[in-house]
């Protein structure tokens, strides 16, 4: 089943407000300098939709062009594809001319499964430099990172995260997904990890989803917010 997907009938019985802004949420927007215009990104997690040829992408919209059509219609991509494989310059490079019709696009690549599921986080120096040799070929058009760990990434592995995010660089935007439920039920990890985000200048992602509304957990280690809708 999809994470925090429930069946149809169950919807109308789910709050699907707002939790209230956490302490660590004030802190951070009241010490962020206000000088800056405000920006928002909307897009999805991939382009490859057939079903939208007819409807958002025009009839008859071959698959070698559905990145030309999405372009024209959002401003940035989680780019799913980069979870499933690790691409190098040569193709991101690509997928950036096609969106250079769109001044203010940026892709937002997730980083491979490989690093974040199957290593999971351990002995992935090699795969993580593989990762970033190749997005560093979108330049300008290079969006923040996106770190989702799986479901089943509980808080005894947080050394493991602190020492990868650690070491990870730090000029390039980097948003962090969790998605075990100890991250949030018990306070003393929420605590532990947020602080660690906020340390390290690193986002936490904010996962809108039906059937788990604890990961709409409002805390922004940074002024900035990278939200999820699941």
């Amino acid at each position: 089943m999809e994470f925090g997907r429930v069946p149809q009938y169950e919807l109308a019985g789910i709050d699907f407000t707002l939790p209230p802004d956490p302490a660590l949420t004030i802190t951070t927007l009241k010490a962020a300098k206000n000088n800056q215009p405000l920006q928002v990104h909307v897009g999805c997690a991939k382009w490859g939709r057939k079903e939208w040829v007819g409807k958002i992408y025009p009839l008859k919209t071959k698959d070698a062009n559905f990145l030309d059509e999405y372009v024209k219609h959002f401003d940035c991509i989680e780019l799913n594809a980069t979870f499933y494989n690790v691409y190098g310059p040569d193709t991101i490079s690509k997928w950036k001319q096609k969106a250079d019709s769109n001044p203010g696009f940026k892709f937002c690549p997730k980083f491979t499964q490989s690093i974040s599921h199957i290593r999971r986080l351990k002995n992935a120096d090699d795969v993580t430099t593989q990762f970033y040799e190749g997005i560093l070929a979108f330049g300008d058009k290079l969006g923040p990172l996106f770190l989702q760990l799986s479901d089943n990434f509980t808080p005894k592995s947080f050394p493991e995260l602190k020492a990868y995010l650690e070491h990870l660089p730090k000029d390039i935007p980097l948003f962090v997904e969790l998605r075990h439920k100890d991250w949030f039920a018990i306070p003393e990890n929420s605590k532990n990890v947020f602080n660690l985000l906020s340390r390290l200048n690193i986002g936490a992602v904010i996962t809108d989803a039906s059937g788990r509304r604890d990961v709409v957990h409002m805390n922004l280690p940074t002024p900035h917010a990278f939200y999820h809708r699941q």
